[in-house]
């Protein structure tokens, strides 16, 4: 799915959380300035959550629970190793399964593998502007395109 502009994706993560159920996983692959964190915002406003939502990139995860289903956000750009990616996405889902929160995680590629039934969001940047945006659903199915 083409995606023009920010509006076009805060409306493309507001369009997938109402797909989304407690104890969803979300990967959200992309670049260095894709809109990942944008996505994610639109994510929070289809959830009804009234914080602010920022990058977790320093602090790897932020929790938002003032919407209709929490939202754990997690960020695991700065690790380097699959043991400290592990770690930390085994402690925020075992927190996402105790607050039946969905959990929506960026730079997913080292733990993706211990990851099961879970969407996968990639986007890419077009050729001129804009994004491209691949969602697949738990069964793999594409979803939006």
């Amino acid at each position: 799915m083409f995606v023009e502009n920010l509006k076009e994706t805060l409306n493309l993560g507001e369009k997938l959380s109402q797909e989304l159920n407690p104890e969803s996983i979300v990967l959200l692959q992309g670049p260095i300035g894709a809109g990942k964190t944008s996505f994610v915002q639109g994510m929070a406003k289809g959830l009804s959550i009234s914080e602010d939502i920022t990058s977790p990139t320093f602090a790897l995860s932020h929790h938002y629970s003032s919407g209709k289903i929490p939202l754990i956000h997690l960020d695991l750009y700065r690790l380097e190793n699959i043991s400290s990616a592990k770690e930390v996405f085994l402690s925020e889902e075992e927190e996402a399964v105790q607050s039946k929160a969905i959990l929506v995680i960026e730079w997913p590629e080292l733990i993706e593998t211990f990851v099961e039934n879970y969407w996968k969001v990639e986007i890419s940047y077009a050729q001129n502007f804009g994004r491209h945006y691949y969602i697949r659903d738990p069964k793999n199915l594409l979803t939006f395109s």
